[in-house]
């Protein structure tokens, strides 16, 4: 078969295809051979047909399966089939969505005939609290990807983050950071940079926090009781928080992670000061609900609910006393869940 074919066959795939999902669909759709891929690719016929048998063999996740179909008819001739996601909507849905897959007892659900997956986390007490959504054509390129693994299927077939994922969670923030502060540095960011004391440091200016845990502070933070075996966060207070950080997350999609929240709260700016970007209802959301906070608990809300700060560092920058952070991001958390209460009697509680 003609050398060319293979070539033509993979320019009609997106780029985060990996490359054993590619031999199996040139293989399987295009009818190219399995010595011609590995002649093509310089390797073994034998790693190919390897490639090719672990991908047949994963076609019992829905996911995959689905994912299979809709790249198949990609390739078809005249196709008009969606190309989404793109690599770029599949790094920053994949860093918010792996973070909250690392979290104790969080799974994804997808239904069939559903066009969104999302993700729960269950807690102590037997509820679930969503904490994010993903569209299914993402979630197929992430189980491609073997990011999150099959782990019962019915209904609503549930999915757990795989170690693969959790490895490429790592790069993928690894490699935001990088672009961020690269075009911070104007492209520069390799160049040797000039000695600066401490002192003449800006705080905006530092980088921030890379935070790949197994769950965030807040849900640490709410696990602890105080003397009367009471929780010091109730499950209102944790779902408000929750909230705030998806509203983050979904109002920075369009900067790229770079747009710099905490310039505006710690110098006193109000919320029309910050530029908007990604979603702009979340954006709203997100600037309504930190200007309720106010200075002070806006700060402890943002670094905790959606830098992920830990408590110690967040007192040490706020320069207070030590143990004294969790009161005031309780009492945050408490003027925070009546914000979103306030908002749903209005009809303004719309994710969007």
């Amino acid at each position: 078969m003609d050398g060319n074919f293979h070539q033509i066959a993979e320019a009609d795939l997106p780029e985060w295809i990996p490359e054993n999902v590619r031999n199996y669909l040139v293989h399987t759709v295009q009818g190219v051979a399995i010595r011609e891929l590995a002649r093509q690719q310089g390797c073994h016929a034998s790693t190919v047909l390897r490639q090719i048998r672990r991908i047949e063999q994963r076609r019992d996740d829905p996911l995959v399966d689905a994912g299979l179909q809709r790249l198949g008819e990609l390739m078809a001739p005249g196709s008009f089939v969606d190309l989404s996601p793109t690599a770029a909507e599949l790094t920053a849905a994949g860093i918010r969505v792996l973070r909250r897959l690392c979290e104790t007892g969080a799974v994804l659900a997808v239904a069939e005939g559903m066009p969104n997956a999302i993700v729960m986390r269950g807690s102590d007490q037997g509820d679930s609290a969503r904490t994010a959504v993903v569209a299914v054509e993402t979630a197929q390129a992430m189980a491609l990807c073997d990011w999150i693994t099959c782990s019962g299927t019915g209904k609503i077939t549930r999915y757990h983050v795989s170690a693969a994922g959790r490895a490429a969670l790592g790069q993928l923030v690894a490699a935001t950071e990088n672009r961020a502060r690269s075009a911070a540095e104007g492209g520069f960011a390799e160049d040797q940079a000039g000695f600066a004391f401490s002192g003449q440091r800006d705080e905006t200016a530092q980088r921030r926090s890379r935070y790949v845990a197994a769950e965030s502070p807040l849900i640490a933070l709410a696990r602890r009781r105080d003397k009367d075996g009471n929780r010091f966060l109730d499950e209102d207070m944790v779902r408000a928080g929750e909230r705030l950080r998806e509203d983050f997350e979904l109002a920075q999609l369009g900067q790229g992670g770079a747009q710099d929240w905490r310039q505006f709260l710690t110098a006193g700016g109000s919320a029309a000061q910050a530029t908007a970007g990604g979603s702009g209802a979340a954006h709203a959301r997100l600037a309504g609900a930190l200007e309720d906070l106010g200075p002070g608990l806006a700060d402890v809300a943002l670094r905790c609910c959606c830098y992920l700060e830990g408590l110690e560092r967040t007192e040490q920058r706020m320069g207070w006393s030590a143990r004294s952070g969790k009161i005031v991001l309780r009492i945050a958390l408490q003027r925070l869940s009546r914000h979103y209460r306030d908002a749903a009697r209005h009809g303004g509680d719309l994710i969007g």
